[in-house]
């Protein structure tokens, strides 16, 4: 890739990328405590006063959409669902001109209540985190004893309309890399669109082990046990899965190869902490603070000059292989996914 010119109005990069799918985290807090997320007794959570209001969320995604080119919203966490006001920020945001395509990437528990309201509210569709279909094993992976709410919340987000009701499962290795054909067994008996992730370095612990993943071509190997796969025809873009037809499609299953097939180069996405950083990527080590901006009177031709700024700055890639490469210090959970 070579540099290019700013573009004005956009959130575009030296490499020619513009970033049009911002993700929102709304907390950091999360009432899973995964194991190869954060440890059993959680983290030490941001303070209410350093976490963005409503009002101050909704105001950086209208500068986002109305002077940057935003055209698609994630809101992520932590738990997102557990964000008081994620009903109003969610309608917020559907109000906004040109609309964005809004979408939520959750853990499912409570979503089955929250799901209609949601919908009301705008909200297109939903990413559901699951990761085993078996209770024990949820249980030992979760520290908590909640498949049967995630299941159900699945279920209240189909029939509230969140479609495609898109899962996102994890496999590791001496612990749920068997489950690969039953998950996707599961996605495709209930209409459910399946994307296994490669476990990434972004664990509280600082523990990830590059060799006990999982890879891509494992998952691709484990599903080509119970399926036929062949490559998905449509026009992949800035998608960060690369789907493949199952048995003939029309389903379809697809896989997130972040660290062994990585795409770096056509990445189009721009991050928001709960605090209100920006981050130019999910593995940077830098952010620029638009909080400490907003909150000491910048109008919203200054904040976006900042946030062009910021993605100005964004690498061509994460570097995961490079032996240089330094995990972030704060955690997915933190981040936002």
């Amino acid at each position: 890739m070579t540099a290019v010119q700013p573009l004005a109005g956009a959130l575009v990069d030296r490499y020619g990328r513009i970033a049009r799918d911002l993700r929102v985290s709304l907390t950091d807090k999360c009432n899973l405590r995964c194991t190869y997320c954060m440890p059993a007794e959680g983290l030490p959570w941001l303070a209410g006063p350093d976490l963005l209001t409503d009002a101050e969320v909704g105001r950086l995604l209208r500068v986002a959409v109305e002077r940057l080119g935003v055209t698609e919203v994630r809101f992520t966490g932590g738990e997102p669902l557990i964000r008081r006001g994620l009903v109003d920020i969610v309608g917020a945001a559907s109000a906004l001109r040109p609309r964005p395509r809004l979408s939520l990437t959750t853990n499912g528990i409570g979503l089955d209540r929250l799901a209609p309201a949601l919908r009301a509210a705008g909200l297109d569709r939903v990413n559901v985190s699951l990761d085993t279909l078996d209770a024990d094993r949820f249980h030992r992976l979760t520290r908590r004893d909640r498949l049967g709410a995630v299941l159900a919340g699945l279920a209240g987000a189909a029939a509230a309309g969140l479609t495609p009701v898109k899962v996102n499962s994890v496999l590791m290795r001496g612990v749920n890399e068997d489950e690969a054909p039953a998950l996707l067994r599961f996605a495709l008996a209930h209409g459910y669109e399946l994307r296994f992730i490669e476990q990434m370095p972004l664990d509280a612990q600082h523990g990830w082990d590059r060799s006990a993943m999982v890879t891509a071509e494992e998952i691709l190997a484990a599903l080509g046990t119970a399926f036929d796969l062949r490559p998905d025809p449509a026009e992949r873009g800035a998608a960060p899965a690369e789907t493949w037809l199952v048995d003939g499609g029309p389903a379809r299953v697809g896989v997130i190869g972040t660290v062994t097939r990585p795409f770096c180069g056509d990445c189009d996405r721009t991050r928001l902490t709960a605090d209100g950083q920006v981050r130019a990527c999910l593995f940077a080590t830098e952010e620029t603070d638009l909080r400490g901006a907003l909150r000491s009177g910048a109008d919203d031709a200054e904040l976006a000059r900042r946030w062009q700024a910021a993605m100005w700055g964004k690498r061509a890639g994460h570097g995961i292989d490079d032996p240089t490469f330094l995990q972030p210090a704060r955690p997915m959970s933190a981040i936002g996914g």
